[in-house]
């Protein structure tokens, strides 16, 4: 099988990236995704059916996508031809589907992989499900997105999709190990700058080796420690992909610990989406959102927190931006926690799907004429400021429909008062 390497018509003289020389030339030797290529992993059993299915490998960056869609190839007899979707157009897709009819009529059966699949478009996507059917190629796709927001429903359910986990503390070790076997001799770092080494590569076996490249090429004097590697390299930014689904992973981990009440882990989600280039305003969107739903009357001050805090970070700007930043986030989630306001109004949007156009009651209308005052508008009304407790007990919902309480406050922080004042109002009504 022809590397890259050599597709690229490179010289076996020029020297080779770490990455390169350390592939795998088999999937027993593939680092990490146990899950899948350990004993009775999916991609191992689905290697002992008569017939390979198509697959969409989905996972964050440097974890194997590549390596394992070429393994595959070779492991099951079939011709490995490569696309990338960020370079290739229906002209490209054309030409390799009648090379793989060519090579179909040699008895030759060919794996198309196509990386970054999730790049093509409707139609792009779509000129894949006949040959798909027919048996013409085997599609290994790989995409860092989740594939149920990425690819056709078409596409995908065609085809067998397998998550790659990124590469534990433990494996990125093993790759250094092999790293080292390879250089024949040791990487310059002292235990602290290999850890360090290893946490910068952030779960990420190609870049953890594109920095033991560099590391290798400087041959330092004397050992490197992790504020050496930190000069160095100057940090690397963490796994953030902010189009893409880390970023709602961390939307998503960052609005639970608020609910949740985890302040230390609020803060840390919240820091690490900046350090991953995050947008503070989206930040600050989804706080307003939480200060509403997760919040919302148990604190009615934890929606002007955010506000004030927003419109402090526009002030600011960045960095100092982020302090009030930080404070908004403390104060949600060490607030007390109610979504009763947020339940009440999706079940009042329901209720008010299912009862059509009733209309409202007559006491509630304005009469600004006779005629008007002839059909009832207005009457019966009494004037809320003038009853005792300002409160007359009127029902506005439509004549003749059933009340269902919609809003029922927890027994929390301010919601606790309103509890009690709503249940005063609902005694005068006669609920």
């Amino acid at each position: 099988m022809m590397s890259l390497f050599e597709a690229a018509g490179l010289s076996e003289g020029v020297a080779r990236p770490l990455a390169e020389r350390l592939r795998p030339r088999s999937l027993d030797r593939v680092v990490g995704q146990r899950q899948l290529l350990g004993e009775g992993g999916k991609l191992r059993v689905l290697l002992k059916t008569e017939a390979l299915p198509s697959i969409i490998l989905y996972g964050p960056p440097g974890t194997g996508k590549t390596t394992i869609a070429r393994l595959l190839a070779e492991e099951t007899g079939r011709h490995f031809e490569q696309l990338s979707a960020i370079f290739s157009g229906v002209p490209d897709l054309k030409k390799a589907f009648a090379e793989a009819e060519a090579r179909r009529e040699t008895g030759k059966p060919t794996l198309l992989f196509v990386d970054e699949l999730h790049r093509f478009d409707k139609r792009q996507q779509d000129s894949f499900l006949p040959h798909m059917e027919s048996g013409l190629i085997t599609l290994v796709g790989a995409t860092t997105e989740n594939p149920s927001f990425a690819l056709n429903r078409a596409l995908l359910s065609r085809a067998v999709a397998l998550k790659l986990e990124r590469l534990d503390t433990e494996d990125m070790a093993e790759l250094l190990r092999r790293a080292e076997e390879e250089l024949g001799k040791p990487l310059p770092l002292t235990d602290e700058g290999r850890a360090a080494l290893i946490a910068m590569g952030d779960g990420d076996g190609r870049a953890l080796l594109g920095l033991a490249d560099q590391i290798a090429a400087q041959d330092p004097a004397e050992p490197m420690g992790a504020e050496d590697l930190r000069r160095s390299f100057q940090g690397r930014a963490a796994a953030g992909d902010k189009g893409g689904d880390v970023h709602y992973d961390f939307a998503s981990v960052l609005q639970k610990s608020i609910r949740g009440s985890d302040d230390d882990a609020a803060l840390y989600w919240t820091a690490r989406m900046l350090e991953a280039g995050e947008d503070p305003l989206f930040i600050f969107r989804r706080l307003t959102v939480i200060a509403s739903e997760d919040i919302g009357n148990a604190d009615p001050r934890a929606l002007q927190v955010v506000v004030a805090a927003r419109d402090a970070f526009r002030q600011l700007g960045e960095p100092e931006g982020h302090i009030p930043l930080g404070q908004a986030v403390a104060y949600l989630a060490t607030a007390p926690k109610s979504n009763a306001s947020y339940a009440a109004f999706k079940k009042a949007k329901a209720l008010a799907k299912s009862t059509g156009s009733l209309p409202p009651p007559d006491h509630a209308l304005n009469a600004p004429s006779d005629l008007m005052k002839s059909e009832g508008r207005g009457q019966g009304y009494r004037y809320d400021h003038d009853a005792e407790s300002g409160h007359a007990g009127l029902s506005y919902l439509p004549k003749g429909m059933d009340r269902e309480h919609l809003y029922e406050p927890v027994d929390r922080g301010y919601e606790r008062m309103i509890a009690e004042r709503l249940a005063a109002y609902r005694r005068k009504r006669g609920d």
